[in-house]
């Protein structure tokens, strides 16, 4: 995958070989969450907007305020925190021009944005981040 310049990438990019699907790395990432920074956890949300959907689906969702490229991870603090969680061997996933412009989006607006490479790379980046 080739990232843009302007989206930080947190994590190794030279990492090869087995690792947990993006859903795994969501569900360890919100479970370590909890325990590292339970109060953050209580407002960060995961976006739920992928999937396969009928073009009635697609236009509803559209109309109710989903948006197409929202980041995995949005927590709401001062600075707003925004993840997009991949794999950590980046070179099995990818990453679309709607989440990239997504992330380009938040960072324009005063957001701190990532593209992490596995959970941990996600907490490290909060850990730097976050003020609270």
């Amino acid at each position: 995958m080739k990232f843009n310049q302007s989206i930080h990438v947190e994590g190794d990019l030279s990492f090869r070989g087995d690792c947990p699907t993006e859903a795994a790395e969501q569900i360890t990432f919100f479970s370590a969450l909890k325990l590292t920074h339970p109060k953050l956890a209580r407002i960060a949300v995961h976006i739920r907007n992928e999937g396969q959907r009928t073009h009635q689906q697609a236009a509803r969702h559209k109309s109710e305020g989903m948006n197409v490229g929202a980041s995995d991870i949005i927590i709401p603090c001062n600075p707003p925190i925004v993840i997009e969680l991949k794999r950590r061997d980046h070179t099995k996933c990818r990453l679309s021009e709607d989440q990239e412009q997504y992330l380009i989006d938040c960072q324009a607006n005063g957001a701190k944005s990532c593209i992490a490479l596995g959970w941990e790379s996600a907490i490290n980046f909060l850990n730097k981040y976050c003020i609270y």
